[in-house]
């Protein structure tokens, strides 16, 4: 109840929402927010050098937490800086909050330095967004702001003026507690119609979403009940170990033939936590749907049964009353199938080939990387290559997703490891994606993030130039003038390796791990990739 200013009690209130990394920059419009966080001991303040890459920061800590990642900057540049971020967050559904500062009350209306109508910027994409016109709104704005992003699994904004920063403020803090509905079950009743429809089918097939990331062991318990293969989305790529043996891979553009085949082929589909996305192309047929977003569950088509609720309670539920199955055929069935895609990717990782060819280095990273390893990857052949070609065991995998935007595996692999500083993390990034971010290895740096950036470098936009070619257009400004980033990596304070031959890559991963510091490791990739 102390007098504090209110940046003081903005940033206190996070605090006890369990906020503990703040992304950001200071400037002369938010100074008294980040004073604030100096004096706190409970929340961090990370200094990036470029504001999108704060925001994407945040995005990734609240993908992988399920909290809210919180970023912080100035009026004007530094506000629109956050967009291509928080537009990240937004589209993945990521709980994110975006502080900015805005010029002194007095000044905001005839265009003062660095003043922007920064309410129009934000309310087309938050689902919450005000602006702190008194102190005493402080407390139930910041709540709700924190509120909304959680429960409503967006962004929200707060724009706070230079001069309501450092107003003396008497307020009671509000837990997180009693302020989150409870998310389990809508309706029990159609946990028992579920059970039926599935005693109804032959050959019913588990297709599992990023909304049901954390339900792997659930997952496996329920497709050894019921004899199920199990498929996933892309960004829900190792939520079962590929390995396993009723893993079928991923369903979409950079999946598996056999998870396509299963899919046509089934006579009902289990989906639980997946949007529906174009490039996952889930087909309309009988299905079961299980979704904590009603505006998920039949979005693209008329669905037998949808059950609103948390996938995890629900598959819990559907365990309790599910019974047993005898199929032994599915399991020799699966068992053939991956062995017949096993022998193609094996095929296809020529260990000769100079330069370095996407499947051979996918092969060697798989054979390498830790098996319960934090991986991000970038967009383009990067992300294509590693979705169709690297087989996950119990990484995480940490993406741009709906969005899809280059420059997100560097700042992700970033907010990965300070959340997750005892796992190994690895950022698998393009030569495009990278230089659009490389300002940020600096962060890493600094923070003494002993990270691994994998950059195939093939100096060139390589899947914009297939796109031009299948479009018909010519090859045009698609090639790309690269620094030696082995040395960038060096002269930042980390480590580099330069892989030109196949024989050097598992070597220079070795060694970039070894090596306890921020590390780079610059492949030399072949961009024809076709």
């Amino acid at each position: 109840m102390q007098d504090r200013t209110v940046s003081e009690v903005i940033v206190a209130q996070l605090a006890a929402w369990g906020v503990n990394y703040i992304f950001g920059l200071p400037g002369t419009t938010c100074l008294g927010v980040v004073d604030a966080i100096r004096k706190h001991n409970k929340i961090k303040f990370i200094k990036v050098r470029h504001e999108e890459a704060a925001a994407l920061m945040a995005s990734a800590y609240a993908k992988l937490t399920g909290k809210v990642g919180v970023c912080l900057t100035i009026a004007g540049p530094g506000a629109t800086n956050l967009i291509t971020g928080l537009y990240d967050a937004k589209m993945d559904r990521a709980p994110v909050l975006a502080l900015t500062g805005q010029v002194k009350l007095q000044y905001i209306g005839p265009g003062s330095f660095q003043e922007i109508d920064q309410d129009v910027l934000f309310n087309s994409f938050c689902v919450f967004n005000k602006t702190i016109n008194s102190k005493e709104q402080t407390i139930e704005l910041v709540t709700l702001a924190l509120k909304h992003a959680l429960v409503e699994r967006g962004v929200s904004h707060l724009t706070i003026p230079n001069d309501i920063q450092k107003e003396l403020l008497e307020a009671r803090l509000e837990p997180m507690e009693g302020r989150i509905p409870d998310f389990g079950i809508s309706n029990p009743d159609l946990v028992e119609r579920a059970v039926r429809v599935i005693e109804e089918t032959e050959r019913p097939v588990i297709i599992a979403g990023w909304g049901v990331k954390e339900q792997g062991a659930n997952l496996i318990k329920l497709a050894e009940r019921i004899k199920a293969p199990i498929i996933t989305t892309f960004r829900a790529k190792g939520v079962v170990p590929e390995d396993y043996e009723l893993s079928l891979g991923v369903l979409g553009d950079v999946g598996t033939p056999m998870a396509r085949k299963y899919v046509n082929d089934a006579d009902l589909l289990l989906v639980f936590g997946s949007s529906f996305s174009e490039k996952t192309n889930i087909p309309r047929k009988k299905t079961v749907q299980v979704d904590i977003d009603p505006m998920n569950l039949a979005k693209e088509f008329p669905i037998e049964l949808t059950i609103l609720g948390d996938c995890g309670v629900i598959i819990e539920k559907l365990l309790e009353k599910v019974k047993e199955r005898e199929n032994h055929r599915v399991l020799e069935d699966v068992k053939i199938e991956k062995e017949k895609w096993y022998a193609r990717l094996e095929k296809e990782a020529d260990s000769e080939a100079s330069p370095l060819r996407a499947p051979f280095i996918f092969k060697v990273l798989r054979e390498t990387i830790d098996p319960d390893a934090i991986i991000t990857i970038d967009v383009g052949d990067n992300g294509f290559w590693f979705g169709r070609n690297f087989l996950m065991k119990r990484q995480t995998l940490l993406m741009s997703g709906y969005l899809a935007t280059m420059g997100f595996s560097l700042p992700g692999a970033i907010a990965a490891k300070l959340t997750f500083p005892d796992k190994q993390v690895v950022c698998i990034t393009g030569d495009g994606g990278f230089a659009q971010v490389m300002g940020d290895f600096l962060t890493a740096v600094e923070n003494s993030l002993d990270i691994i950036v994998i950059i195939l470098n093939n100096k060139e936009l390589a899947m914009i130039s297939v796109e031009q070619k299948m479009e018909g257009y010519a090859k045009f400004a698609t090639g790309l003038k690269n620094p030696d980033f082995s040395d960038y990596a060096i002269s930042c304070g980390g480590i580099g390796f330069k892989v030109k031959e196949p024989n050097e890559l598992k070597d220079a991963f070795k060694k970039a791990v070894n090596a306890k510091k921020p590390a780079i490791v610059d492949v030399e990739t072949d961009p024809k990739r076709f």
